[in-house]
């Protein structure tokens, strides 16, 4: 696959398997996100396929492609509780049957925010805003779940209940996750492969801590 932005343009050819935790990292403006965007269907692949369970999935528009994404503001609907942010993953209009409204409150309920349906976003912490939108994933129930740098602004300890609580999910449903990071620690944590991305291209999966002790030279001057 090739994507290709004004003068700029990456290059991948690499293979996920089905329920593995992967890390997307490498300098700023490599193109991590850009990636991401394109397996999501934001981003627009010039060339090549992009192919899930042996169909190609490069025609399909964002929503109908089997993948969540969390993004680093949480896309969230201020003026909607909780409850409705995390409904409109399963109802676009909010029109829940009983048994979705159950759905629900038992997501809310899976990231640790039982009782908190009825909040807006901004009565709510910047960790809680997260479990939010990580409630709305979860609901979902797609196969491929996408992270970019969702949790960035989170303190340290938190980013890192967060990460564990996405894999704890994650392992539970049997997605797959790629996750893009700065921080090389969060890819040691819970990605046990690593892709790489630079000079234009995204190669990999790696062996996370194999490809972290043995750094190439583009990661070497990345990691300083």
């Amino acid at each position: 696959m090739t994507i290709t932005q004004d003068d700029f343009a990456l290059r991948a050819d690499l293979a996920v398997e089905p329920c593995a935790r992967v890390a997307v990292i490498g300098p700023s403006g490599a193109g991590k996100s850009t990636l991401l965007g394109a397996v999501a269907g934001f981003v627009p692949a010039t060339q090549g396929r992009i192919i899930w369970a042996g169909k190609t999935i490069s025609d399909q528009g964002p929503a109908a492609r089997p993948i969540s994404v969390l993004f680093q503001d949480n896309n969230l609907f201020p003026h909607l509780s909780a409850f409705d942010n995390v409904a409109l993953g399963l109802r676009p209009s909010l029109r829940l049957s009983v048994a979705e409204r159950a759905q629900v409150t038992a997501a809310l309920a899976r990231v640790g925010l039982e009782g908190f349906g009825a909040r807006r976003p901004a009565q709510l912490s910047g960790g809680q805003q997260s479990r939010v939108a990580l409630a709305r994933v979860v609901l979902q129930g797609k196969p491929l779940v996408l992270l970019d740098e969702p949790f960035s602004a989170l303190g340290p300890a938190l980013k890192v209940e967060m990460l564990q609580l996405v894999a704890d999910i994650c392992a539970e449903t049997g997605a797959t996750l790629l996750m893009v990071t700065h921080d090389i620690s969060d890819a040691r944590a819970v990605a046990e492969q690593t892709i790489l991305v630079a000079d234009g291209m995204a190669e990999g999966p790696f062996d996370t801590a194999h490809l972290l002790d043995n750094p190439p030279a583009a990661l070497r001057a990345y990691l300083g």
